[in-house]
């Protein structure tokens, strides 16, 4: 695989801000329930796929709906109807980021299934569907949990890098100013990342 580059810092890091924030010696329980709570407190997300008639990336916003495995693995409604439904259908794999106000971000790589079981659908089917799918009029298409134009996208993670922090906005902002004065990188985040084989391991566990 082709890389680039454009520097040689020697025996130096090139991307100082990475190591001085990047916590590698976290057991993966710690990681996951980490990034689990703050994609609970995000509530939304953007999906990005891939549109192979275009041969271009899409990302939409969409909420979710439910997390399985210990939070590992994300539930989001759609209409089964709507474009990227086809994009899935072409190409599985997605990625799903979150971010707060605060500059707090994760970004979560999977692939996913297109789940229609109106058993599943009725568990997590909340009324407010109806808003975003209408009432056709039909006695069919009505938004209700029976409407066959609701499913589910269950996405697998597969690996997931975040970043959170603990500073104070003062904190955060002393860091920056230090770094700005001294050279030396702020270290105002924790900068984590989360393999597929410790997801597949908490996910056989869960």
């Amino acid at each position: 695989m082709s890389t680039f580059s454009n520097a040689n810092t020697g025996s130096k890091p090139a991307d100082p801000y990475k190591a001085a924030n990047k916590q590698d010696d976290l057991p993966a329980s710690e990681k996951i329930q980490a990034l689990d709570k703050f994609v609970t407190s995000c509530k939304f997300g953007m999906m990005t796929t891939r549109d192979a008639r275009a041969g271009k990336l899409v990302s939409r916003c969409m909420a979710i709906a439910a997390k399985e495995h210990g939070g590992v693995d994300q539930l989001f409604f759609t209409n089964t109807e709507s474009h990227k439904t086809d994009e899935l259908e072409n190409d599985p794999h997605v990625n799903i980021s979150f971010l707060d106000s605060s500059g707090q971000w994760a970004s979560i790589s999977g692939t996913t299934s297109i789940e229609t079981d109106r058993s599943v659908i009725k568990k997590y089917y909340t009324p407010t569907l109806k808003a975003w799918l209408g009432d056709l009029g039909d006695g069919i298409h009505d938004g209700s949990e029976n409407d066959p134009r609701i499913g589910i996208i269950r996405v697998k993670s597969t690996s997931a890098t975040y970043s959170i922090s603990d500073k104070t906005f003062l904190g955060f902002a002393a860091e920056v100013a230090k770094g700005t004065v001294t050279g030396q990188p702020a270290s105002v985040n924790k900068l984590r990342e989360i393999t597929e084989s410790e997801i597949q391991s908490w996910r056989a566990s869960h």
